[in-house]
């Protein structure tokens, strides 16, 4: 039998400890990520698409523009239509060898302010009409108003205009006026025209004839 001789300076080692006294192995440094690819150049045709799709204000414009065009030739063909229509109808509806047809205008007109017109043609009520203080604005500044437009046989008719409004003084004030015409074949046009008189202080009310 062999006894174990140990140092008594050598102290008996345990394997565990041993195996924990050993330093682990440093662990390997990860590897460096890749760097990412770039991303390939969009081709030209693909950059303007973009542009194109980016932008549709800029697109648009003309074609509203062109819309716009449109919408008022439109309007004024219809306009224009309206009108030849209307004379057509006036012709149809009035010809020349019986169409009459009277007028309002103002020369002046600071001494009288309109409010109304009555017409009589042949003792017969053809026409009352009742003025806007817009309207006698327009008169004021040369403006022309028909106010009948009729029928009428040839021969011999009257005319009697009735004017109310406010006279001199702000005094309510009626005045008439009486005018016979002889009425031919042709288109018969009347004017009723109100005018100043300074050196009577007054309106006056005067009615022409015109052929």
């Amino acid at each position: 039998m062999h006894a174990s001789v140990r140092s008594a300076d050598a102290p008996l080692l345990n394997p565990a400890a041993v195996k924990v006294a050993v330093a682990p192995a440093a662990a390997p440094a990860p590897a460096p990520a890749p760097a990412p690819a770039p991303a390939p150049a969009a081709p030209a045709s693909a950059a303007v698409a973009a542009v194109a799709v980016g932008t549709p204000a800029a697109a648009s414009a003309p074609l509203a523009a062109t819309l716009d065009g449109r919408i008022q030739d439109v309007k004024s063909d219809v306009i224009k239509l309206n009108r030849d229509l209307l004379v057509l109808e006036e012709e149809l509806l009035f010809p020349a060898n019986t169409q009459v047809a009277m007028f309002v205008s103002m020369d002046v007109g600071k001494m009288f302010e309109l409010d109304s017109v009555q017409l009589k043609l042949d003792d017969k009520v053809v026409a009352n009409y009742l003025y806007t203080p817009l309207e006698v604005q327009a008169l004021h500044r040369g403006g022309v108003q028909r106010v009948y437009l009729g029928n009428l046989r040839t021969g011999e008719h009257e005319l009697v205009a009735l004017f109310t409004g406010k006279g001199p003084h702000d005094r309510d004030y009626k005045r008439g006026a009486t005018v016979k015409f002889e009425k031919s074949t042709e288109a018969k046009y009347i004017e009723l025209r109100i005018q100043d008189s300074g050196a009577r202080l007054q309106p006056e009310f005067d009615v022409k004839v015109w052929q």
